[in-house]
């Protein structure tokens, strides 16, 4: 007995009378001059078609590579000031971050990390997520990444 095979005929694309194909989207790497150097095997960020992925940022000053000193407010600052950095760097804004998640060593810490992150995120909020983890990169007490959309 024969076999019949069955095809889905092909959408004639606007021009040409060729089907279109999608085009795979390229990964663009993201390092701004202004930002603290990367303290591991990673990059600041990653572009991927119209998203880009921000590594977690933990409270680093740019002109030392120093972890700041003082609470988690001041380390809170310094965490969405090196955000800022990437988000211009890309021509974004904080208006543009679809999704954060805030990591903190003490969950005690919520209220002063977000009385700062308020200052940041004033209108059509991200979605957010916050967990208390047991240690971050060199004694941070705070660190946060973002998803921004172009």
């Amino acid at each position: 007995m024969a076999r019949k095979t069955i095809t889905k005929p092909r959408k004639a694309a606007a021009a040409g009378g060729r089907a279109a194909r999608p085009r795979p989207l390229r990964k663009t790497i993201i390092k701004p001059a202004k930002a603290a150097v990367a303290v591991g095997p990673y990059n600041h960020a990653v572009r991927m078609g119209d998203l880009l992925f921000c590594a977690g940022q933990i409270p680093l000053d740019p002109a030392t590579g120093n972890l700041v000193a003082g609470d988690v407010k001041a380390q809170t600052e310094r965490v969405l000031e090196n955000i800022r950095i990437i988000l211009e760097d890309q021509k974004l804004s904080f208006r543009s971050v679809v999704k954060s998640t805030v990591f903190l060593t003490n969950l005690a810490d919520f209220a002063a990390m977000n009385e700062v992150y308020a200052k940041y995120f004033t209108a059509d909020f991200p979605a957010r997520s916050t967990v208390q983890v047991s240690a971050l990169p060199r004694g941070a007490a705070v660190e946060i990444e973002v998803i921004a959309h172009f």
